[in-house]
């Protein structure tokens, strides 16, 4: 799985650090999301998948 976030898009709302806190984080001037990994393990896809359907952005990209 790669992951990727366009971080133009993010409007820092959090959704994928609550749905996938291994994989997201924010940064802490702006909390503009950033990836801890971008190829997380299987045990780690369906966070993953959710976080990207729960970002209101739209700014998560996930291939399999």
């Amino acid at each position: 799985m790669k992951v990727t976030i366009d971080q133009d898009r993010c409007v820092a709302s959090g959704q994928c650090v609550m749905a996938a806190e291994d994989v997201f984080d924010q940064r802490d001037e702006d909390g503009i999301a950033v990836l801890l990994t971008d190829s997380p393990g299987p045990e780690l896809a369906d966070d993953v998948h959710h976080a990207a359907a729960v970002c209101p952005a739209l700014a998560i990209t996930v291939e399999d």
